[in-house]
């Protein structure tokens, strides 16, 4: 059945791509996203949903000293005036700018259960109430004084603020944050007695440097209080450029307890991290013994935190405790600062922090004119029916006359005196008790008074640079009312010292225990508890059997060297228990499945490695510099094509020993093997037929060992043997394995 196209009313069809119609939607979409949703003002520091939250509320008067009303009837009127949005999203941001530990200069100020700093949700809207904060009234002030445009709202039956007038520098005070459609913005909130010092000092130096800046305002000021260890270079960078991080740890304090013993008391968290969250997740770490130094974990919290850590013994040292719960847990955590906002064109762009105090004091200026230029007419409208009053006043009887016996007596006064039909209407609408002499006073008083403001205002509109100082005036206002002489403006955040390099041992991290490590031929790998002599016992799978047995503990790291000439990395404590056969190795190292394991030995980064291929090729090369940081391992030595790495050895005495698969024995110096990170090697022996073997490292004070079924034989003369290295050697003693092999 066929089917047409109807024309939507009005408009025709069009035939389009639909890549490019998909493409003109999302990016609509984004667009709106951005600028209707997502980043804040760069003026207000607000996003629409909290501007009409402010404007809705000021509307049903819940001004500071009114009484509140019920968070619901905000969320519905709102929704039906401005925001047509689910209530439960509206009501999230009226709960976000009421809560004194989410925002540094809270908005709203709340009544009932707002939600708390363990991550609990705030009650329902219908039990909750709200009214605006003295710094939400700053936000406000003068938007009747058509110091901001206004815009329809979404039905158009009214008008809404396209921003406020933002007598407070709200963007920096209290941050912001936002994911949009291929953008976000991070802002962290800051103090506003330094952001008021920052803005005076840049009206008198517009183009101040960052290093003053930051001398102003040294780093971000949390609600939550904290310590900020970031350093100022670090600092001046991230506002310098409007991107980057601030590294922010707890609070603490020692306690001593009797006996001699202490515990840590944590009295302030970092930032947007939820208390209960933190405390499960120390233990989680403690259930797994990550934190071998910490005993217990405590909250202890009332209406003030309160987190007691308790140390494992009493003489481990506080700071290196504390470092490593630093480096684990959220009690360290990194702040970003993404400076993308909206400028004063609605455009989007990141801005450093010159140009975000730039943008407030700009528009302060523009809202300053503005509130000017108001005034000024209202002035002039009201000194015109001033003049008519007078006129009136002198006149008085015959606008009597003619109020009583003329038809039009609005024309006649008019034409008789030469009255606008303000002031004509004016003197109409008197009441007779305004008559009196004593009210012609009032009025000429009136008119004197508001002819020198007329004047002030002229002159102030005038003048640029008294503009500004005015505008120094109204910041310094701020400072007053919200700044560190209040209990609201004293800075929460210490600006510490970034960490110095505390070394935390292994131990702080990982229980140290001792562990024999088996693996099998077929590369299974388990940890047995304790360090076993016999080993001979050990259950393997049918037709497997062991192969490497190393005494280690679970603090150490493991290096593994196979076939292909790579050492892989793993941490003793990674390996499954000794109760059944293990794990394969190499889904452990990702070692690929055509090559074999050749050497497991515990990590020694004072150690030298010997390592050769079947060909002969070796070198040293110093352990350090061979632990991989990857599963897939770190090349050491190179292979020439077909040919299979052979050997891993310690470097350790004076001499070396090759022996190859001719059955040909060479002794020769360990200091003619160069010292290498990675490459082929030199020559360590010539071979006619077959290739590498064994090599071995010695003492030749000791003599060369090798081992014959259990046991150990030594041979101390070695003069046959002894040569230089590329030698080709001599068969080896008798009694020396049919293997080839040393070990």
């Amino acid at each position: 059945m066929s089917q047409s196209v109807i024309p939507a009313a009005g408009g025709g069809i069009r035939d389009i791509r639909l890549t490019d119609a998909l493409s003109d939607r999302y990016l609509s979409y984004a667009l709106s996203t951005i600028m209707a949703r997502s980043l804040p003002d760069v003026r207000d520091g607000l996003k629409p949903v909290h501007r009409r939250l402010m404007y809705a509320m000021r509307q049903l008067k819940l001004d500071p000293n009114s009484g509140f009303k019920k968070s619901a009837r905000v969320v519905g009127d709102v929704i039906g005036k401005f925001h047509p949005h689910g209530d439960q999203s509206i009501y999230d941001a009226l709960v976000r700018l009421a809560q004194d530990f989410a925002l540094r200069y809270p908005l709203i100020d709340g009544q009932g259960n707002f939600g708390n700093i363990d991550g609990d949700n705030a009650a329902a809207m219908r039990y909750t109430e709200a009214r605006l904060t003295a710094v939400a009234q700053a936000l406000l002030e003068g938007i009747d004084e058509d110091t901001v445009d206004f815009r329809p709202t979404y039905d158009g039956e009214a008008e809404e603020p396209v921003v406020l007038p933002a007598n407070f520098p709200n963007l920096l005070a209290n941050g912001a944050q936002g994911i949009a459609v291929g953008m976000a913005t991070s802002i962290p909130p800051h103090n506003v007695g330094e952001i008021c010092d920052a803005l005076i000092y840049q009206i008198k130096t517009p183009n101040v440097g960052f290093d003053k800046l930051v001398d102003f305002i040294p780093g971000p000021d949390f609600p939550t209080g904290g310590v900020l260890v970031e350093s100022r270079e670090s600092v001046r960078q991230a506002y310098s450029t409007g991107r980057g991080s601030f590294r922010v740890r707890a609070r603490w304090e020692q306690e001593n307890l009797k006996g001699g013993g202490y515990q840590i008391v944590v009295t302030e968290i970092p930032f947007q991290v939820a208390k209960s969250r933190l405390v499960e997740k120390i233990a989680e770490l403690l259930m797994v013994r990550k934190l071998a130094m910490l005993g217990d974990v405590r909250d202890e919290s009332t209406d003030v935190v309160r987190l007691v850590l308790e140390p494992k013994s009493r003489n481990v040292d506080p700071q290196v405790l504390m470092e490593s719960l630093f480096r684990q847990t959220d009690l360290e955590t990194r702040i970003g600062l993404n400076m993308n906002v909206l400028d004063a064109d609605n455009t989007p762009r990141v801005m450093n922090l010159r140009e975000v105090l730039q943008a407030f004091l700009d528009h302060r200026l523009v809202v300053l004119e503005r509130r000017t230029n108001h005034r000024l007419e209202k002035i002039a409208r009201r000194l015109e029916v001033l003049e008519g009053y007078l006129v009136a006043y002198l006149n008085l009887d015959e606008v009597i006359r003619i109020i009583r016996e003329e038809d039009e007596p609005k024309a006649v006064m008019m034409a008789r005196w030469d009255l606008t039909d303000a002031q004509a209407e004016a003197i109409l609408n008197m009441r007779l008790r305004s008559l009196r002499k004593l009210e012609e006073i009032t009025i000429r008083q009136e008119r004197d008074e508001l002819s020198a403001e007329q004047t002030d205002l002229q002159d102030l509109m005038g003048d640029e640079s008294r503009r500004w100082s005015v505008i120094s005036s109204q910041v310094q206002d701020i400072k007053k009312a919200f700044g560190p002489k209040t209990e609201l403006g004293v800075r929460r955040t210490e600006v510490g010292e970034p960490p110095s390099d505390v070394v935390i041992p292994m131990e702080a991290v990982i229980e140290r225990e001792p562990v024999t490590v088996l693996c099998s031929s077929k590369g299974w790998i388990r940890a047995m508890k304790g360090h076993l002599e016999d080993v001979s016992d050990a259950k393997h799978k049918e037709g497997d059997r062991g192969r490497f047995a190393v005494h280690a503990q679970t603090t150490d790291k493991l290096l593994v060297f196979a076939t292909n000439g790579r050492f892989y990395t793993i941490g003793a404590d990674k390996l499954p228990g000794g109760r059944g056969f293990g794990e394969p190795l190499r889904l452990m190292i990702d070692l690929p499945n055509d090559q074999d394991i050749i050497g497991l030995f515990v990590h020694d980064p004072d150690r030298k490695l010997i390592v050769a291929s079947a060909d002969g090729r070796g070198f040293q090369v110093p352990e350090k510099d061979v632990v991989a940081q990857t599963k897939a391992g770190k090349q050491v030595l190179n292979l020439s094509a077909g040919v299979e790495a052979a050997i891993c050895a310690a470097a350790e005495g004076d001499m070396v020993a090759v022996i190859g698969e001719n059955r040909k024995l060479l002794v020769f110096p360990l200091a003619q093997v160069p010292e290498m990170t990675r490459g082929r090697g030199v020559i360590l022996q010539r071979y006619r037929d077959g290739g590498l073997s064994d090599v071995k490292t010695f003492s030749m004070a000791e003599g060369l060992t090798w081992l014959i079924g259990s046991k150990t034989r030594t041979e101390p003369d070695l003069d046959a043997w002894l040569g230089n290295r590329a030698g080709s050697g001599r068969l080896p003693p008798n009694g020396f394995p049919r293997s080839n092999r040393f070990s």
